[in-house]
């Protein structure tokens, strides 16, 4: 990992000193061949023939928890949940996007395990966006799934995505992607979004199967488009001078999959097609934000499977639905309060394996600099019931620095 790194910076710092370093016959510098530099989103540079543009960034977010389940003894856990770096950019035409993204922090690399491959590869897709209403994609990067997917973990109001989000959602996976989008400030605005992918989710190498999985999405904004790209960050940092409301709806059906959550999870023992349903609501004014949203999943057959080798080890595709809602303010002194309140039910065939759970969570962020470097606290109680009548209460409450450029 370590030697990964040095090898990234490294190549970055050869290909700029190789640029700027340029030599006439008297040994002084070619000024006119340095490459442009900037530092609006990250650092950029691009070269002065405009043939190549590299922009770099990077996140981290450092958390320590204190985790109290019921029937355990509390516990302190400290980590860098996420460290990110991101590289993005055109090649020959402005028109030709890349995006790049690497993970390093445990939490987002996973356990490592022989013979598989290690999840440092977040995002890696080439863009061709003829124009301002067409978005072409081929790579690995998100499905067009629920809002809380979409957004970026550093763009989110609580320490974690909801548990709905974590069970339901539609993650990462390599295929195409094809976006009509139709946005104006002051106007109905509206966009269309597909992707035609493998179903594997992110990094798969392993034996290929006839399964695709095929994600269709809807978004519609009644009055118009959100500031500063607003649908992509919870929270009305922007303070929105004016009503906004957005209203969308994803199908995805994944066939054949393998894991037990479709694009995550563990391995199923046979495989099963899945059924997605993600609906999303989202309004922000005058620093007022409110989220819902509804998302379930079911199968094709049971989604219970057997071990071939031994019919008492199973695994199963975690199917049922849930609802999400969140409300939160932010103060003129750009602290905000947040609350979250989730509710999950298993489905009918895993009811037994699993519980229902509902979940409570207020927050507490202090933006220093947008969602880019910011504090945040939060207190979240669970209450799991299971099958045979039993309850159990879970809390944590955790405290968290986000920075990055």
């Amino acid at each position: 990992m370590k030697k990964a790194l040095l090898l990234i910076v490294l190549l970055t710092s050869v290909s700029m000193y190789s640029q700027v370093i340029t030599t006439n016959k008297y040994n002084d510098l070619k000024l006119s061949t340095s490459p442009y530099y900037s530092y609006k989103k990250g650092i950029g540079l691009t070269t002065p023939d405009s043939l190549f543009q590299l922009n770099i960034r990077f996140r981290m977010q450092n958390r320590i928890t204190y985790i109290k389940n019921e029937d355990e003894n509390g516990g302190y856990d400290g980590q860098v949940r996420r460290l990110r770096l991101r590289f993005d950019g055109f090649v020959v035409n402005p028109k030709i996007l890349f995006a790049l993204q690497l993970s390093f922090a445990p939490g987002d690399v996973g356990v490592t395990k022989e013979g598989q491959n290690l999840n440092v590869i977040r995002d890696a897709v080439v863009y061709y966006r003829p124009n301002k209403h067409w978005s072409l994609a081929f790579g690995q990067t998100k499905l067009p799934g629920t809002r809380q997917t979409v957004n970026s973990s550093g763009a989110l109001q609580l320490t974690d995505r909801t548990i709905n989000n974590a069970r339901f959602g539609i993650d990462r996976d390599f295929g195409f992607q094809v976006h009509n989008l139709n946005e104006s400030p002051d106007k109905f605005s509206y966009n269309f979004k597909t992707a035609l992918s493998g179903g594997e989710g992110r990094n798969q190498t392993g034996k290929a199967d006839d399964g695709v999985a095929i994600t269709g999405k809807i978004e519609l904004m009644p009055f118009g488009s959100f500031a500063k790209d607003g649908i992509y960050f919870e929270g009305d940092i922007q303070r929105e001078k004016k009503p906004k409301l957005l209203l969308s709806g994803a199908f995805q059906q994944n066939n054949h999959a393998r894991r037990t959550m479709g694009e995550t999870g563990s391995d199923l023992y046979e495989t099963r097609t899945i059924k997605s349903v993600l609906l999303d609501a989202m309004f922000k004014y005058r620093g007022w934000a409110a989220m819902m949203s509804y998302m379930s999943r079911t199968t094709n057959e049971n989604a219970i499977t057997e071990n071939p080798d031994d019919t008492t080890i199973t695994n199963y595709v975690y199917v049922g639905s849930g609802f999400d809602y969140q409300l939160s303010y932010i103060l003129r002194s750009n602290y905000e309060i947040t609350g979250r309140f989730s509710t999950q039910k298993a489905g009918d065939d895993i009811k037994a394996l699993t519980p229902n759970t509902n979940e409570y969570s207020l927050g507490v962020t202090k933006y220093i600099w947008e969602h880019t470097f910011k504090l945040q606290s939060e207190l979240t109680f669970d209450k799991l019931k299971f099958d045979n009548g039993e309850t159990k209460n879970n809390w944590y409450l955790r405290f968290q620095v986000e920075i990055g450029i």
